[in-house]
């Protein structure tokens, strides 16, 4: 189990002083797949909607091309890869956040393997919109032109190894064997794993998550 009170309490500091010269506060949780870019979105959300005003999470993964999409290109085996993405799409919403208008954005739905369009939605008075994805802080075009929207860039920082037995135990969630989670893992998350680390951009926060009780 993860210990994250002090991530959201990081996050929480940085993005409140913003609100007091912006109408919108957009924070970004950038990271490696399986560094847990969700789980701290959702608990940040939380902590800001306990006397601050409403807080939305939009995920890049509802960005994911449709299967058949991707199987035409060639690129289902490379799902969750940047060309496997909407990325025009997803850059337009962030400019429409930025400018404080009303979005409605697409989830994504583990369970049936698709994304859902139109399926939440942020308000136009939503003072706090905290955005996750793998890509939100990458170092290639177009993904790179997103930086400078960020009030509050924040990057996930877990090793490798520990990204792997995660990546490995969401697909055994997942009812896959062992084995073929581990080359699930192996053959496309952690190549895409280690492609968005080594082309990070600068974090204002960088996250460090550990196991309750560690030191």
């Amino acid at each position: 189990m993860l210990d994250i009170t002090a991530q959201v309490t990081a996050l929480a500091a940085a993005a409140l002083p913003v609100r007091r010269s912006r109408p919108r506060v957009l924070v970004a949780l950038a990271g490696a797949p399986g560094s847990g870019k969700s789980t701290l979105a959702e608990a940040l959300a939380r902590r800001l909607r306990l006397g601050h005003g409403a807080a939305e999470v939009v995920a890049l993964d509802g960005f994911l091309l449709d299967n058949a999409v991707l199987d035409a290109r060639g690129l289902l085996g490379r799902k969750g890869a940047p060309e496997t993405l909407d990325a025009a799409g997803f850059i337009a919403l962030v400019h429409r956040l930025r400018a404080g208008q009303e979005v409605v954005f697409p989830l994504f739905d583990r369970a049936r393997d698709l994304a859902l369009a139109g399926a939440r939605v942020v308000p136009a008075d939503c003072p706090f919109v905290i955005l996750e994805g793998d890509y939100l802080l990458f170092d290639e075009p177009p993904w790179a032109s997103l930086a400078p929207l960020w009030d509050v860039p924040a990057w996930l920082d877990v090793p490798l190894p520990e990204l792997r037995a995660r990546l490995i135990q969401r697909w055994l969630d997942h009812g896959l064997s062992r084995a073929a989670a581990t080359r699930r893992a192996e053959t496309n998350d952690l190549p895409n794993a280690r492609r968005v680390i080594a082309a990070a951009l600068p974090a204002r926060l960088i996250l460090a998550t550990r196991p309750e009780g560690a030191t």
